[in-house]
């Protein structure tokens, strides 16, 4: 990915971020192409982030057109946009966020594409889409060394997940001094100088969803168990659910898809060998919809973690980012460590 050199005008436009992360930051910013798959609510927001951030170019990719649903979430679709596809009925909007970044629509549907289609884009986000889909992507941008991320909102809860393959990146860090001992004299022991800082380049491997979703849950014990990340299995049931409807849970049929979710919580947690009371399932009432402020918090920080992929800044989550939204819970956890 080579650097863009900032205009004058750009300078001025990202100031803050500038002095932030530095010049040479956002110059790799400048050069990066991005792929966002999926324009609901999650889409929306991670859209808005990442064409005001000032990357090269986004493209938006939806096969589904706006519906009455978009309404409560989807703010770059216009109301009379009713019927349109989605990701054009979106375009006009992100791009009036930002005149500098270049921001075009594909109608496709992102499994109908060809790994060369993928080979264009530094960073690929696969938003409102099934586990299947999230998969299939995930493996081409891993095999062409493509970051990857993907995530999606159930009403109350949410997700991100991030696959960098070989990362690296820098981090600031306070200086280390030689310190004075009680004596006067030079200590051998070295300190933190907050006035001074470093920047220390460090590399970390990722993993693939497929590889997360092979998990063997059933060897650990109960008290592991306890501090597992709950949320990760509420979404194994929600994923089940929409691989059997071919949709997310709605408010129109809460009562119906809660009952659905309550036996696909028996099925799901058989299969990974884990106690069907592990987790309580009153969760299954809270699973309706794209809710803004879910939509605003997971959007927020997959936006950040492309920001930090793209500019080589700061360390990135590894490799989910959960969020319970009942209880107003963010949590990373890494599933598979390298």
């Amino acid at each position: 990915m080579a650097e863009l050199q900032i205009t004058e005008e750009e300078a001025e436009l990202y100031d803050r971020q500038i002095r932030l992360w530095g010049l040479d930051a956002q110059k790799r910013l400048r050069a990066s192409s991005l792929l966002l798959v999926g324009l609901g609510g999650l889409g929306a927001e991670v859209c808005k982030n990442i064409v005001l951030v000032g990357v090269k170019s986004i493209t938006l990719m939806d096969s589904h057109s706006v519906t009455r649903n978009d309404a409560s979430s989807q703010f770059l679709a216009a109301r009379e946009d009713l019927g349109k596809n989605r990701a054009t009925a979106s375009v006009q909007r992100a791009q009036n966020l930002n005149p500098n970044v270049v921001v075009t629509s594909d109608e496709g549907n992102v499994c109908d594409k060809p790994t060369e289609f993928f080979k264009q884009f530094d960073i690929v986000c696969v938003t409102s889409s099934s586990v299947q889909t999230m998969m299939h992507v995930n493996q081409i941008c891993h095999e062409n060394d493509i970051k990857f991320f993907a995530g999606d909102i159930y009403g109350f809860y949410g997700f991100s997940f991030t696959d960098l393959n070989e990362h690296s990146f820098v981090e600031e860090k306070p200086k280390k001094v030689k310190g004075s001992s009680a004596t006067g004299s030079e200590s051998k022991k070295l300190k933190a100088d907050p006035t001074e800082t470093v920047f220390v380049k460090k590399t970390m491997i990722f993993h693939r969803l497929k590889e997360c979703f092979d998990k063997d849950w059933s060897s650990l014990t109960e008290k592991q168990l306890k501090r597992a990340p709950y949320v990760f299995f509420i979404l194994r049931v929600l994923f089940k659910f929409h691989d059997q409807f071919g949709r997310k849970p709605e408010a129109a049929s809460s009562e119906n898809d809660s009952t659905e979710l309550q036996r696909l919580h028996n099925e799901v947690f058989t299969e990974l060998g884990l106690k069907n009371d592990l987790i309580d399932t009153n969760y299954t009432e809270y699973c309706a919809g794209e809710l803004g402020p879910t939509c605003a918090i997971v959007g927020g920080i997959i936006g950040q973690e492309i920001i930090k992929a793209a500019s080589g800044r700061d360390a990135p989550l590894d490799n989910f980012f959960l969020y319970d939204g009942v209880d107003s819970l963010g949590m990373v956890d890494c599933i598979i460590r390298s």
